[in-house]
């Protein structure tokens, strides 16, 4: 099945920003990359790039139920994750910022099914699901992340904005070299195979907040599209559902989750 990520930004349904996307073979073959601006286009460039049978993962809450606090998704990624000092922000229905339930129902009715990953990897297909990179930054060995996240985001607030940004620069330079190196993995992911992602490497992370974040977008598109790939292959056993046990469900019976990887110790049906 061939894999797509999108880091869809974090704004309100009527506000158009800028979106990482990538679209990858299950040879970590990188089809598609680029940016999209706005819910519409990236919709459409998903339905472009899918085949008849595809998994997208998508960086931002798809299903969001509950009427105030945090959902069970989110809430569960600290509690897990939070030895490598990975959190996630609160979202329910009185946040402004839901442009992922949007991007699921125009999804929807072109056709895709959301899917919890409850009932685990889909097998045929256009199937979205929701997915958060810092899961899988920490949670996949692969990238060797150990004792804490890379602070290629986020601010210290011990540092000034003009000493933070050398070091967000080397951080995210060190993530891009690790995930090259999943061109050996399985399922593996080749950075060198499209002209846009191959910039990541043939460049050093801009300084510039906006060219930033410009970048910051597509390699967590890039991160996305493996994760896709890797519940695809592994299932439960290199991933864990966060939010399953959630009270909330839709009138699909689907609840608010995120598929993300896992160490071994944080696989509960492993």
């Amino acid at each position: 099945m061939r894999t797509l990520g999108v880091d869809l930004a974090w704004a309100d349904a009527a506000t158009a920003n800028e979106t990482g996307v990538v679209a990858a073979e299950s040879d970590g073959t990188i089809v598609a990359a680029g940016w999209t601006t706005g819910v519409e286009e990236t919709v459409a460039w998903a339905n472009t790039h899918a085949t008849d049978a595809a998994v997208l993962f998508v960086d931002a809450p798809l299903v969001v139920l509950n009427a105030d606090k945090q959902r069970l998704c989110e809430k569960q990624v600290g509690q897990r994750y939070g030895r490598w000092k990975v959190s996630a922000n609160s979202t329910n229905l009185a946040s402004p910022r839901l442009a992922g339930v949007r991007f699921k129902r125009e999804l929807e009715a072109a056709g895709w099914i959301y899917a919890d990953g409850i009932a685990g990897p889909p097998r045929n297909g256009r199937v979205v699901s929701e997915c958060y990179p810092y899961t899988t930054i920490v949670g996949a060995d692969e990238l060797g992340y150990e004792s804490e996240r890379p602070r290629y985001k986020r601010k210290p607030r011990c540092l000034s904005a003009a000493a933070w940004r050398p070091v967000r620069a080397g951080a995210c330079d060190v993530l891009i070299q690790r995930i090259a190196d999943l061109r050996n993995a399985s399922p593996p992911l080749d950075l060198r195979s499209h002209s846009v992602t191959a910039q990541l490497l043939d460049e050093q992370s801009p300084l510039d907040d906006r060219a930033y974040k410009h970048r910051e977008d597509l390699i967590d598109a890039c991160l996305a599209a493996w994760t896709a790939a890797l519940w695809i292959q592994c299932g439960a056993y290199r991933c864990q559902v966060l939010g399953e046990h959630d009270v909330f469900v839709d009138d699909r019976g689907q609840r608010a989750t995120i598929i993300a990887p896992a160490r071994t110790l944080q696989r509960p049906n492993v």
